[in-house]
């Protein structure tokens, strides 16, 4: 069980919770992502149209977003001082990308408009092959919607 889990009493994932944190190979599984944030108020509402999901929430200072693919979860700094004392800082982030695939990248970027303040880059095709947007959310976290070409 992860400590976020522990803490708020709210299991992210029913499917990851059991006796077997790795696959198959005996390889760690990534399931959350956790930001951590002054405001909770702030972020949640924020990533609930951007997600086209609404978050579970475990009290004021835990929200998840179940994404299919694994879990965001959203905590408060405040919260994570107390139990982890010094372990982290709100919206300070500048070496993580959150990256969600998405089915039309053309589309999200028309029906974000309304949502992102502050884009970084808008649709392009990247040398890699993918189309993209980037854009940021509240706290300054960096954010990737994505499709493969040519498939």
């Amino acid at each position: 069980m992860g400590l976020l889990a522990v803490i708020t009493g709210w299991s992210a994932n029913p499917q990851t919770t059991g006796h077997s944190p790795s696959d198959a190979s005996g390889s760690p599984r990534l399931i959350n992502t956790c930001l951590i944030t002054a405001d909770v108020n702030q972020l949640v509402p924020f990533y609930e149209p951007i997600l086209a999901l609404k978050a579970k929430r475990s009290g004021h200072d835990y929200a998840e977003f179940h994404t299919g693919a694994g879990v965001l979860a959203i905590f408060s700094a405040a919260a994570q001082q107390k139990y982890i004392p010094g372990s982290t800082q709100a919206a300070k982030n500048q070496s993580v990308i959150l990256e969600f695939r998405v089915a039309d990248v053309d589309k999200e970027y028309v029906r974000l408009q309304s949502n992102v303040k502050t884009w970084v880059k808008p649709p392009s095709t990247q040398p890699w092959g993918t189309r993209s947007i980037y854009f940021r959310d509240p706290d300054g976290n960096l954010v990737d919607f994505y499709a493969p070409q040519g498939q």
